[in-house]
C-alpha cells in the first residue's frame, strides 16, 4: 500500500445476480485529499460506497484502511475505525428532532452502555447537546434545531445529514451527492462547508456529485467509473481534458456554448 493512501481498493468486484455492478476497480484514496468519484447514473458510484462502508460485501478482491484489511469487517465496526458517510437518498429519523438526529452521530464516539446514555442525557447544556449545536450552526442550519426533520425541505435535510457525520470526527468522510437539491447560493455555502471539514477535522473526503463545476473547483483528485469500471484518474483539468470521460460522460457543449 502506498504510504499516501489512507484507503485503497485492490481489484474489488461486485455482483448482483448476472449484473456485474463493480469490476476489477482499483483506486488508492490519498490521506487528506478530496477525491471526486464521477460517471453516468448507474456507474457503480453509490455501490462503491456501499462496500467501503460495509453495507454490501465484495465478491472479490480486497478493502485496505492505513494498511489493514477491513474487507470483513462489519459496517458499524467501520464506522469504531473512523469512517462516515451521507447518503443520496437520506436517512434521518423523520421523528426526531434535527438536533437529536446530529446526536445520533456521537454515538459512535462513546463507549459501553453509559457512553449512549450521554449524548440523550436530561440536561439540555450538556457537552454533547453544545456540540451537536455548533455543528448545526456551522452547516447553516442552527436555526432547524427544534424542528422535526421529517417536515424540512430536502436541501436542509441534506445539511443535518452532514452535521450528524462530522460529530462523528470521522478521518475517512463519504459524501453521496452532499450538494443535490440545493439552490446555487446554498451549493456555494456548502462547498466551503466541505472545505472546512478537511481543515477543521483533519479528515480525508470522497465524493460523488453531478455538478461537474463543483466537482472540479472543490477536488484535488478525481476518478470516474463507467459501467462498473474505472476509465480515468487523475488531476480535475486531466479528467476533464480525458477523450474517453467526454465520450461517457462530460458530452461536448453545443453549438454557441463555451466549452
Amino acid at each position: 500500500m502506498s504510504a499516501e493512501a489512507i484507503l485503497e481498493l485492490e481489484r474489488v468486484s461486485k455482483h448482483f445476480g448476472g449484473l456485474s455492478v463493480v469490476e476489477d476497480l482499483s483506486l488508492a484514496v490519498r490521506r487528506g485529499s478530496r477525491t471526486a468519484l464521477i460517471g453516468p447514473n448507474g456507474a457503480g458510484k453509490t455501490t462503491v460506497f456501499n462496500l467501503i462502508s460495509g453495507v454490501l460485501p465484495i465478491d472479490a478482491g480486497a478493502i485496505r484502511m492505513n494498511g489493514a484489511d477491513i474487507s470483513r469487517v462489519a459496517s458499524r465496526e467501520r464506522i469504531g475505525l473512523g469512517i462516515a458517510r451521507t447518503f443520496q437518498n437520506v436517512r434521518l429519523m423523520p421523528h426526531l428532532s434535527t438536533l437529536e438526529n446530529v446526536i445520533v452521530g456521537q454515538h459512535s464516539r462513546n463507549a459501553g452502555w453509559r457512553g449512549v446514555l450521554h449524548p440523550v442525557n436530561l440536561s439540555r447544556r450538556n457537552r454533547w447537546r453544545e456540540e451537536a449545536r455548533a455543528a448545526l450552526a456551522q452547516a447553516g442550519i442552527a436555526d432547524y434545531a427544534d424542528a422535526s426533520v421529517g417536515n424540512l425541505p430536502y436541501g436542509v435535510q441534506k445539511r443535518i445529514e452532514l452535521g450528524r457525520a462530522i460529530v462523528a470526527e470521522p478521518r475517512f468522510l463519504l459524501l453521496d451527492e452532499p450538494l443535490a437539491g440545493m439552490t446555487v447560493e446554498d451549493k456555494a455555502e456548502m462547498s466551503e462547508f466541505i472545505r472546512s471539514i478537511r481543515r477543521r477535522l483533519d479528515a480525508t473526503i470522497v465524493l460523488i456529485e453531478h455538478d461537474i463545476g463543483l466537482v472540479m473547483s472543490l477536488s484535488d483528485r478525481v476518478a470516474v467509473l463507467d459501467y462498473g469500471r474505472k476509465i480515468a484518474e487523475g488531476a480535475p483539468a486531466e479528467v476533464q481534458a480525458d477523450q474517453a470521460v467526454i465520450d461517457a460522460y462530460l458530452g461536448v457543449p453545443h453549438a454557441g456554448e463555451e466549452a
